[in-house]
């Protein structure tokens, strides 16, 4: 018998976030079944920032997303180069 790949479960906090003229996709996401949280930002040329710890919350999730942006800026999301 095969296992059945786990579902994602996607967070209400998932959304797209401009700022400094700058937009990306911020997905917060669990496995069905797991009780904590992935952040992934992804820019406009599909390079994505994944975050290597994992939240308790969706909540401590995008905090943390909040955070980077205060303290790094939005074109810490660009590639290099841009």
């Amino acid at each position: 018998m095969t296992e059945k790949d786990p579902n994602i479960v996607y967070s209400g906090l998932s959304r797209k976030v401009t700022k400094d003229g700058i937009t990306v996709e911020v997905a917060i996401f669990q496995l069905e079944h797991e009780a904590t949280w992935s952040l992934q930002v992804v820019n406009s040329a599909n390079t994505s920032s994944v975050w290597d710890d994992r939240f308790a919350t969706d909540e401590a999730a995008y905090a943390e997303f909040e955070r980077t942006v205060a303290k790094e800026g939005m074109r810490t999301f660009l590639d290099s180069g841009k």
